[in-house]
């Protein structure tokens, strides 16, 4: 009973891991600091949910300051490296070649051993029992169906937000077409009024 209250505490934590999603203004770099250890696996994650053209700029940068990461006007992307030094690790996203469109950016960063319940239930030279391998396919599975939920969301929400944009531009160009064909018929009207106006003169 003991083991699999490790083993459940063990599922509940795995790593390290910072989620969020933050606002980013026209013209503004928004930089994240993380402290990691030597040999530290780190995945890093980011996707631009809404707009402008859905892109963005990401540099990362470790403590002696050496660009691991860059690249300009990407709308997502995954990194994956380890920490070959010990300190604060920076990554910043910036914004400053918009100049009217604030973005909506969605962020993963991932540290830690992976595989720190394998190496939990290992331990000694005992074998695994059949309730450790359970707990151990159990959380590759949370893993793995919580990485498809925040993908789904992730891509419902940038979907929303075209269909939102994509139905405002329908709906300025049905009331422009609209205030077109108003126009014509009162044209027309007045028209067809002066034909009539220059025959009652001539008699």
């Amino acid at each position: 009973m003991l083991k699999f209250v490790i083993l459940t505490s063990i599922l509940l934590y795995v790593g390290t891991a910072i989620e969020l999603t933050f606002e980013l203004p026209d013209n503004a770099n928004q930089c994240f600091y993380e402290d990691l250890k030597k040999d530290v696996d780190t995945a890093f994650e980011f996707q631009v949910v809404t707009g402008g053209h859905y892109d963005v700029d990401l540099i990362i940068e470790d403590p002696n300051g050496k660009v691991l990461y860059k690249d300009t006007k990407k709308q997502y992307d995954s990194i994956n490296f380890k920490a070959e030094v010990e300190g604060t690790y920076k990554a910043c996203f910036s914004n400053e070649f918009s100049t009217f469109s604030h973005k909506i950016v969605y962020m993963d960063w991932q540290f830690g051993d992976q595989n720190a319940l394998h190496a939990a239930v290992t331990q000694g030279a005992h074998a695994m029992t059949q309730l450790e391998n359970y707990a151990v396919a159990i959380g590759d599975k949370l893993r793995t169906i919580d990485d498809y939920q925040t993908h789904h969301r992730l891509r419902e929400a940038t979907g929303r937000k075209r269909a939102e944009e994509l139905n405002e531009r329908v709906m300025i160009w049905s009331l422009g077409q609209s205030a077109v064909v108003v126009f014509i018929g009162i044209g027309q009207v007045f028209l067809l009024k002066s034909f009539f106006n220059d025959k009652r003169t001539r008699y």
